[in-house]
């Protein structure tokens, strides 16, 4: 006999439309929504093979590098995280890295899983890796392959200096894995130039695509040493041994079955960027950055990274004090259809950081976003002068215009 209590009638399911300026997802262009409900194809057909290469092609483009092996990786960023560690990291390496926030812990426990021996080089949460503390790691342990750190720190809003951190890697003959995911289309980032070795992103912010897919890139230095491991990949499905069979240039073999709609999704999304261009993406985040900072700072509000180190995509600020965090958020998602994110570890309910990545970075919304906290801030009896914060990203963005006009007439 079924006791079970009746279910509720299930219904199909129409999510509201929010507004997205926290750590990721951001907002998806209608163009990329629109490839996603494009016809589905079997894996392997040749005109979905023929989709595949363009994406490498494309995210060759995004990664400013020629790479053979770019592809996306069928998973989020935390699978293009262990894709590169399983492949690298052998049992018994020494790795060396660098935690100055949430990631650079995941990075500690990947090296420990692949039986690695994690040397960790510790900076405050908001401080960039700091490159004199690196060399001197190297130095204590010069026996260590591999650099692992992370260029945009989610957690924090920090950026680290991948370029001098990579070549510190080579000079001591080890490998760098660098965590991408946040810098990806919003920050500068030049793989093939700055000589990165292991590069894992996520579909899912700059990029401005659906979550699930892992943009990843590696040298031919880091293949080579994949190819030449004294041990079998801990991982059946990350091992690139084994996924270059589908994802390579010769004729496909079956691995898994590809999230098919979502790479149609990332096709459209990386098309739009390289329509836009990479340095213009670049520039258009911190456009909006700094109207967003201007109009965050006539809050009242502090920042938890110093302006030199600061993401211009993910922007950290404290809680003024005798705000609740929870009930602020809840209030923008509620009233406002407007999505913050919370602060992580140490960082929780002590910070919001809000997020200015892909289609979400535009000028609506960061006009949105300051007069919707600027209301709720104020409903809670916080000290805000109404338009005081849109006045002053108003006169950031004029005084951009003023000299965008000046430059074209030069």
């Amino acid at each position: 006999m079924n006791t079970a209590q009746p279910a509720k009638r299930i219904h199909s399911f129409h999510p509201p439309q929010r507004t997205l300026l926290g750590p990721g997802p951001s907002d998806i262009h209608p163009r990329t929504i629109a490839a996603m409900g494009q016809p589905v194809v079997g894996y392997l057909d040749p005109i979905f093979v023929e989709m595949m290469d363009e994406l490498k092609t494309l995210l060759r483009y995004a990664y400013r590098t020629e790479n053979a092996l770019t592809f996306p990786g069928s998973g989020p960023g935390s699978v293009g995280m262990e894709t590169c560690f399983v492949n690298l990291v052998e049992p018994g390496d020494k790795v060396i890295v660098c935690r100055n926030g949430v990631f650079g812990g995941r990075m500690i426990e990947n090296v420990e899983r692949c039986g690695g021996t994690p040397v960790v080089v510790e900076d405050a949460w908001g401080e960039p890796v700091d490159p004199q503390k690196v060399e001197d790691a190297f130095k204590a342990h010069p026996d260590a392959r591999i650099l692992a750190f992370i260029q945009a720190e989610t957690s924090t809003g920090c950026a680290s200096d991948a370029r001098t951190l990579a070549a510190l890697a080579h000079r001591f003959g080890a490998l760098s894995i660098v965590d991408a995911v946040t810098s990806l289309g919003g920050s500068e980032l030049r793989v093939d130039e700055w000589g990165l070795d292991a590069v894992y992103s996520g579909s899912q912010k700059c990029l401005s695509c659906t979550p699930g897919l892992t943009p990843l890139t590696f040298s031919e230095a880091a293949l080579a040493r994949i190819k030449a491991r004294r041990h079998k990949v801990q991982s059946w499905f990350m091992d690139l041994n084994l996924v270059l069979e589908y994802w390579g240039n010769t004729k496909r073999t079956y691995h898994h079955t590809a999230p098919i709609n979502g790479l149609y999704a990332l096709h459209e999304a990386l098309l739009l960027l390289r329509e836009e261009g990479i340095d213009n993406a670049w520039t258009r985040h911190q456009r909006h950055h700094a109207a967003l900072k201007a109009g965050l700072e006539a809050i009242g509000l502090r920042f938890v990274v110093r302006e030199a180190s600061r993401l211009p995509q993910m922007n950290a600020v404290y809680i003024p004090e005798g705000i609740n965090d929870l009930d602020v958020r809840r209030r923008l998602l509620a009233d406002f259809n407007l999505e913050i994110g919370a602060g992580l570890g140490p960082l929780a309910g002590k910070v919001w950081r809000f997020g200015l990545m892909g289609y979400s970075c535009r000028a609506e919304n960061v006009m949105l976003c300051l007069s919707a906290l600027g209301s709720v801030l104020a409903d809670m009896g916080y000290p805000v002068e109404v338009g005081h914060a849109e006045a002053a990203a108003h006169a950031v963005y004029a005084a951009q215009h003023a000299e965008a006009a000046r430059n074209k007439h030069k």
